[in-house]
C-alpha cells in the first residue's frame, strides 16, 4: 500500500451527509442521504478514503407516490430517504433506510454493490437505523431519536424476531438541543461499539459519542468522543461511520454542516486506548496526516461536472423527486435535452423534472445554453440555485415576447408564508432575441458566504458576460433539509404544454 500525508479535509467537498462507510477487501464504500432526489441512495467507491467516485444508486424510484411525483402541490422535500446503513456479510451488500413520508424501513441487498439491487421491507419505522449481523448468526436493528433502542430482528430480516431481544441501550431526552440519534453499531474484538451524535447541551453544536459494551444485554457505558468544529462557527463535526484499512488503521467518516452547500464529509483517524476509540489528536481533527491507497495510481472519475448531452446522461445528475421520462426528449446525437411540462405550478420548486447537480465548496458555477423558442405564455426555463430560497436566471415568454428573467424567493418571504403562499420575488425581465441564451449562475460559500451572481450573454463566440439582477443569499433549511444544488427547470403558471431546449451544460469549481 501507498502512503501520503496530505491535506485531507474538508474530504468531499459535496453534500453528502449521514455517511456510512465498509471496506470489502481493498475497496471503500459509503452510502449517503439522498432525501428527495433520484435516483436515489448512491454508493460511491474508494481506494484511499480520501478520494472517491460515483458506483451505483440503489434505487431509480422509490414507491412511486404522487407526493414523491410532484403531483399538484405535494412534494416530499425534507423527508424522503435519511441515513443508511450499508453492511456486507456472507457475499451479500445491504442498504437499509427510513422515508420520512412513506414512514417505512427499506431494505435493499445486492450480490455486488453495483447492483442490480432488490427492494424489501422491515415492519416497523427505525429512524437512524444501523445494522448488526453478529457472530452467532443473529441479527439486530438499532435506531431512535433521544432514546437508542435495540430490536433482535428474524432470520430474513422483514420484522422484529417474537420473543428476540428489544431493548433501550443508552438515552438522552433531556438534552434541550438535539438528544441522541444517527446510530452505527459495531462489533470489535469481541465488544459491541455504539456510534451517535448528539448536540451539546449548553448550545447548538453536533459532537460524537461512543457507548461500549461487552455484550448486547449489558450496560453501554461512554460519552463524546469528538467535540470539534474546525474552526467553522460552532459546526461540530459528528454522524458516519467508521472503518479500518488492511493493515489495522481505523478512519471515522462524518459531517460538517457547512452553510448552504450543505453537510460535508470528513476524515478523522482513530486510534483505540483500552479499547476504546479516540478520535483525532488531543481531541481535534488533525489538518495533515496519512492516508494510504490500496491501488495506487488508480483515477477517479469526477462526482459532479460538465455535459454536452451526447450519449447516456451522465451520472452524477439526480431529478428533484420522481422524473416523468415521457416529459423528456434527449437527443443524444445532436446534444440536446428538452423538457415539456404537463402542469400548472406556482413556483420552481413544485416543476417536474429539473434536473440537478451538487454545489462545490468553497465555490462553484454552472452555464448552460437555453433554447426558449416552445415556451408558452408564462412559461420559464433555465438555470437555478434550487432550494426553497432559490435563485433562477432563465427565459420565460410574456405578452407574446422572450425575455430574460431573474427570480428568486428571499427569506422574509418563506418565513412569513405558507409554503403555497410564498411569491416568487422577480428582479429582471429583458426582452431578447428568438434564439437560445447563455446562462450563467455563480455560488459562493467560503465562510458560509452562501451568495449567488447571476449572468447571461448574447450573440456570438467570444460575447463578454453581462451580469443580470442582484445577489441572491443562499441557506440551509430544514423545510429542504439538503445542500444547494444547480438545477435546470422548465415550469408553467398559466397553461401547460410548454417546452425549453438545454444544451451545453459546462460545471466549473474553484
Amino acid at each position: 500500500m501507498e502512503e501520503r500525508r496530505i491535506l485531507i479535509n474538508p474530504l468531499i467537498r459535496l453534500d453528502y451527509p449521514d455517511p456510512d462507510v465498509i471496506r470489502v477487501e481493498d475497496t471503500y464504500y459509503m452510502a449517503s442521504t439522498t432525501m428527495h432526489f433520484m435516483p436515489g441512495c448512491e454508493i460511491l467507491r474508494s481506494y484511499d478514503l480520501r478520494n472517491w467516485e460515483h458506483l451505483s444508486y440503489v434505487y431509480d424510484k422509490l414507491d412511486s407516490t404522487p407526493a414523491q411525483r410532484l403531483e399538484g402541490e405535494e412534494n416530499i422535500y425534507g423527508k424522503g430517504m435519511w441515513a443508511a446503513s450499508l453492511r456486507y456479510h456472507k457475499g451479500i451488500y445491504y442498504v437499509c433506510f427510513v422515508a420520512n413520508d412513506t414512514h417505512k424501513t427499506y431494505l435493499y441487498t445486492a450480490k455486488q454493490p453495483e447492483g442490480p439491487w432488490e427492494k424489501h421491507f422491515i415492519e416497523g419505522f427505525y429512524h437512524d437505523c444501523s445494522l448488526l449481523f453478529d457472530d452467532d448468526g443473529k441479527k439486530y436493528i438499532v435506531y431512535g431519536n433521544r432514546e437508542i433502542w435495540l430490536t433482535q430482528l428474524r432470520e430474513d430480516l422483514s420484522g422484529p424476531l417474537e420473543g428476540g431481544l428489544h431493548r433501550l441501550l443508552v438515552e438522552d431526552r433531556d438534552n434541550p438541543m438535539l438528544g441522541y440519534e444517527g446510530s452505527h453499531l459495531y462489533k470489535i474484538g469481541g465488544k459491541y461499539y455504539l456510534f451517535l451524535i448528539h448536540s451539546r447541551p449548553d448550545r447548538w453544536r453536533r459532537t460524537e459519542a461512543c457507548f461500549a459494551a461487552d455484550s448486547l444485554e449489558g450496560e453501554f457505558v461512554g460519552g463524546d468522543v469528538l467535540d470539534d468544529d474546525m474552526g467553522l462557527s460552532d459546526n461540530g463535526v459528528a454522524q458516519g461511520g467508521i472503518v479500518d484499512t488492511p493493515d489495522g488503521k481505523w478512519y471515522a467518516i462524518l459531517f460538517q454542516d457547512s452553510g448552504a452547500v450543505g453537510r460535508i464529509p470528513c476524515l478523522v483517524p482513530v486510534t483505540w486506548r483500552k479499547e476504546y476509540p479516540v478520535f483525532g489528536t488531543d481531541g481535534k481533527i488533525p489538518d495533515v496526516f496519512p492516508v494510504e491507497s490500496t491501488r495506487p495510481g488508480y483515477v477517479y472519475a469526477p462526482l459532479v461536472g460538465s455535459d454536452d448531452f451526447k450519449g447516456e446522461l451522465k451520472k452524477y445528475w439526480e431529478f428533484n423527486h420522481e422524473p416523468d421520462l415521457g416529459l423528456i426528449c434527449h437527443d443524444k446525437v445532436a446534444g440536446t435535452w428538452q423538457v415539456r411540462t404537463d402542469k400548472v405550478c406556482n413556483s420552481l420548486t413544485q416543476a417536474r423534472n429539473t434536473l440537478t447537480q451538487r454545489m462545490l465548496w468553497p465555490g462553484c458555477a454552472a452555464e448552460v445554453t437555453v433554447d426558449g423558442s416552445g415556451l408558452q405564455e408564462g412559461d420559464f426555463a433555465g438555470l437555478c440555485a434550487l432550494q426553497a430560497c432559490f435563485g433562477f436566471v432563465g427565459l420565460t415568454r410574456r405578452d407574446n415576447k422572450l425575455l430574460l428573467s431573474v427570480r428568486t424567493v428571499e427569506l422574509e418571504d418563506l418565513e412569513s408564508n405558507s409554503p403555497e403562499r410564498v411569491q416568487e420575488r422577480e428582479w429582471a425581465a429583458i426582452p431578447v432575441e428568438e434564439k437560445p441564451v447563455v446562462l450563467k449562475l455563480e455560488a459562493g460559500f467560503s465562510q458560509m458566504g452562501d451568495l449567488c451572481s447571476f449572468y447571461y450573454k448574447e450573440g456570438s463566440i467570444g460575447s463578454c458576460w453581462q451580469k443580470i439582477g442582484p445577489e441572491h443569499r443562499l441557506y440551509f433549511r430544514l423545510d429542504h433539509f439538503c445542500g444547494c444544488r444547480f438545477g435546470l427547470s422548465v415550469y408553467s403558471t398559466k397553461k401547460a404544454g410548454g417546452s425549453a431546449v438545454f444544451s451545453n451544460f459546462i460545471y466549473q469549481g474553484r
